[in-house]
């Protein structure tokens, strides 16, 4: 007899059949239940693998071993002209039909428990599990409402006056908000949407409808020599109910679990299922380490400050002082090497088109800025807290030095997906390289996890005229500046009066925003180069030269001016210029983006930067989103 056929006849296959549905039944019961009383999901884990484990068990005890009248006996010592297998198969047989009708019926039953329903009073609905496309969150029923798994983290106050009590507080509530977003069913406003609220006294319903979020964290900390005391707590923002609060009272060396503890708690309340796997993703975000935070944020803050001054790199320069701290504590931390890296992308981008803020650098940086800035971008690439996370990083690397061979598929790659990171440079490529109406959709994933930053608002109008769509890229820009007032967002809605041939309406608004003497002369210029009026431009270049130090407004100004103006031969000899001194594309990608003019200069002139878009399979000549009648190629 064959070994299938002696597995029928000792009912092995029927135990097996039978096994499998029973344990598939007791399954789906426990997983209801792990979900009804909020348990571990390793609870359900453990059931899983005891099935598993009972499966091998019973099937080699039913080879093992047979039924008999006078009850188990070793399967060699039974007789088989007395044998009972075939009863008993029969036997088993019924078990199968009645389980595998209980399995259609949860089967058909499933739907029904898994759809939204009432919850405990204060507590928000279930939402539908989020497609492919939706914001982390999910979407709730109600038109026009907040992501019910929706959460900001506001700035804790700190409650005592010490050096670095404020930065210490914003620490530990940056460390929190990290550990959040780790969670992918949790829609987490990020540091620069919720920070904005820092020092104000607004209604929670209020800040919820700002950043579309349907729950506020807010807390308060005190410090007392080594005595720590944490207030927390958790609210519903439609009507300020309170659903979690806690009060801990530990000592400094204790920071790190109190951060961990609150995040875990906010967690629970707000039902999402934490195990070991998360648990380990929110610690591998933080930095676990109260000096190295309390650094962080000196340095982030001394950042936002350097950023726009005149002398803009050499007080980056300063502030990497902090992270050369944070570094020291926590070495390989990435969000620390990335703010380190960016002083040093500054610089090699400026010192190629000769910006003004290029100048007071050491020749010394200068020359070791390129190898400092991909050390810095790989090291924060293997230390990634995720993919997304490293992916973003990886696309920054290929832009600053040239390795453009993957980034048509990094670029369709990051357009498809639906996470809340932001990739730097994504922006310039998708935008002028054909991508601008997928990024224009794509973004707004970004805004939902980041509403109120000026870059990301910024980068969607621009993305919109360049899509072809300049009135969708005002309504943006007029959206945006509901809550936020940058000289980008003028720069951008003056590019779109013009790209929309509202000439006049452009005019205006350069002069209504016409604080910033840089954008004022890019706005004047590409506007006169609009109406055609050449003899505007040699007026222009002089009364902005004299309005900069040592008459210098630098190439990057100087190559789209005398673009839009047609004045090809000096373009090309500024871009050539620029394609000598650079590492990798970005300057000349950048003045491209900016210029709005199809193509700036002649590809024949920049032999590097032609050399990139061979090596990405990139288009060129661009789309020139505004007309400039002078300029003929």
């Amino acid at each position: 007899m064959g070994l299938f056929e002696e597995l029928k006849r000792r009912n092995v296959i029927r135990v097996g059949i039978a096994y499998a549905l029973v344990a598939w039944v007791v399954l789906q019961i426990v997983d209801f239940l792990v979900e009804l009383i909020g348990a571990p999901g390793w609870v359900l884990q453990v059931f899983f693998i005891a099935a598993a484990v009972g499966l091998l068990a019973v099937v080699i005890f039913s080879w093992v071993f047979e039924m008999t009248p006078e009850g188990l006996k070793r399967e060699r010592e039974v007789d088989r002209s007395t044998s009972i297998t075939p009863e008993t198969g029969r036997k088993l047989d019924r078990v199968i039909i009645v389980f595998l009708a209980v399995a259609v019926v949860f089967l058909l039953a499933r739907p029904y428990w898994e759809s939204p329903s009432e919850t405990a009073p204060g507590l928000s609905a279930e939402p539908q599990a989020a497609t492919e496309g939706d914001p982390p969150g999910g979407t709730d029923a109600g038109a026009g409402k907040n992501p019910a798994k929706s959460v900001a983290v506001l700035p804790f106050v700190p409650l005592s006056s010490g050096e670095d009590d404020e930065y210490f507080a914003d620490g530990l509530t940056e460390e929190i908000l990290n550990s959040l977003a780790q969670l992918p069913e949790l829609l987490v406003t990020a540091r620069t949407s919720s920070f904005a609220f820092k020092g104000q006294d607004k209604p929670v319903h209020e800040i919820g409808s700002e950043l579309g979020v349907a729950h506020i964290v807010e807390g308060s900390v005190r410090r007392s020599g080594d005595r720590l005391r944490v207030t927390a707590q958790l609210v519903r923002a439609d009507d300020g109910f309170h659903l979690w609060s806690d009060n801990y009272d530990r000592t400094s060396a204790d920071t790190i679990t109190v951060q961990e503890d609150i995040a875990t708690e906010i967690a629970e309340a707000l039902d999402v299922v934490m195990d070991e796997t998360r648990r380990e993703a929110m610690r591998k975000a933080g930095l676990r380490n109260p000096a190295a935070f309390i650094a962080y944020q000196r340095g982030k803050a001394a950042s936002r400050e350097a950023h726009g001054a005149f002398d803009q790199n050499a007080r980056l320069l300063e502030a990497n002082r902090y992270f050369d701290e944070v570094l020291a504590r926590v070495p390989g931390y990435a969000p620390a090497l990335l703010e380190h890296a960016d002083a040093y992308v500054h610089i090699i981008n400026e010192s190629a088109t000769r910006e003004p803020t290029f100048g007071g650098v050491p020749e010394e940086v200068i020359d070791n800025a390129f190898a400092i800035a991909v050390n810095d971008l790989d090291q924060a690439r293997r230390n990634a807290a995720n993919l997304e996370q490293r992916a973003a990083v990886e696309y920054d690397l290929a832009m600053i030095t040239g390795d453009f061979h993957r980034i048509r598929e990094r670029t369709e790659a990051y357009l498809a997906s639906s996470h809340c990171e932001q990739v730097n440079w994504i922006d310039p490529v998708a935008t002028i390289f054909g991508y601008a109406a997928e990024l224009t959709t794509r973004l707004d994933d970004v805004i939902a996890c980041d509403p109120l930053q000026t870059v990301v608002r910024f980068s969607q109008a621009r993305a919109a005229m360049w899509a072809g769509d300049p009135d969708q890229a005002l309504e943006l820009v007029e959206a945006a500046r509901v809550r936020l007032n940058h000289v980008w967002l003028d720069a951008v809605n003056v590019q779109a009066l013009l790209s929309a041939g509202q000439l006049e309406s452009a005019e205006n608004e350069i002069t209504r925003t016409s604080d910033d003497g840089f954008y004022e002369f890019m706005g004047r210029s590409k506007l006169a180069a609009a109406r055609g009026d050449r003899e505007a431009l040699e007026p222009l270049l002089v009364q902005a030269r004299e309005s900069m130090p040592n008459g210098n407004i630098g190439q990057f100004a100087e190559l789209q001016t005398y673009a839009v103006f047609g004045e090809r031969e000096t373009a090309n000899r500024i871009a050539s210029e620029i394609d000598g001194r650079t590492f990798g594309p970005l300057p000349l990608v950048l003045v491209t983006m900016w210029c709005a003019c199809g193509a700036p200069f002649d590809l024949e002139a920049t032999p590097n930067f032609a050399a990139s878009l061979e090596q990405g399979d990139l288009p060129w000549p661009p789309a020139s989103p505004i007309t400039f009648p002078l300029k003929d190629w």
